[in-house]
Order: structure tokens, then C-alpha cells, then sequence
């Protein structure tokens, strides 16, 4: 089964992780499907960058999204593309 998970890169006390795609049975830090987006806690506020269109598209597929992950999801929604006028 795939996850959409974080992967923790960084230093000590001074992490920062990346939002992956990977095998549910694998490590924390195993090589990853693919890296769908970006998330640093210690920064003030907190960055998060994600590629909401492959997130849609690997939950379609089958994806199921940690809890963090679906937090870090629903607080940071896509942005809304305005119609051409």
C-alpha cells in the first residue's frame, strides 16, 4: 500500500521534512516514489509548499495520507485559479 508521508531530513533540532510518496512498509527515510512537496516547522511562521495537483492524483490512485500530512492538507488548501476574463 502507498503513503503520502513526511520524510524528516535536517540537521539535529533543526528538522525539515519533505511530503513523500512511499511504500507503507518502508522506512522513515527509505528512497521515495516521488517528493510532493516541501515542510519546515522551524521556520517563523512555518513553510509549507505542496503540489496539491500530484496529492490529488496519487490519492486517486490509491495513496492514503498520514494524519500530519492531511493536517498540513486541509490548513494549507489549493489556491483558487480565477477564471480569464
Amino acid at each position: 500500500m502507498l503513503m503520502i508521508r513526511l520524510a524528516r531530513f535536517g540537521a539535529k533540532k533543526k528538522p525539515t521534512y519533505r511530503v513523500v510518496v512511499i511504500e507503507k512498509d518502508r522506512a522513515r527515510d527509505s528512497k521515495a516514489i516521488e517528493v510532493l512537496g516541501h515542510y519546515n516547522p522551524v521556520a517563523d511562521p512555518a513553510v509549507v509548499q505542496l503540489d496539491h495537483a500530484r496529492i490529488e492524483h496519487w490519492t486517486k490512485s490509491g495513496a492514503q495520507l498520514s494524519d500530519t500530512v492531511a493536517r498540513l492538507v486541509k490548513a494549507n488548501p489549493a489556491p483558487v485559479e480565477q477564471p480569464a476574463a
